[in-house]
């Protein structure tokens, strides 16, 4: 996921591709757990992604926040 392109999504969009990647990162552990992962740099990946929605969804909500504030 680059960060351009996640930034061009809805808070909503956001909101899903968290719990995407969230739910990605739960199998990939279950996996190197069990043994099954071949490539364990897709966890480093996976969590990086996580990071990255995570700062656009807080960088939307300053924003709105700062144009609330500006409206008072």
């Amino acid at each position: 996921m680059k960060t351009l392109d996640l930034r061009q999504l809805s808070y909503r969009e956001l909101e899903e591709k968290l719990a995407e990647a969230k739910e990605e990162l739960f199998n990939l552990r279950f996996q190197f757990v069990t043994n099954q992962l071949d490539n364990t740099a897709r966890i480093t990946q996976v969590r990086r992604d996580v990071a990255r929605v995570k700062t656009v969804m807080r960088e939307q909500e300053i924003a709105a926040w700062q144009a609330q504030q500006e409206d008072a």
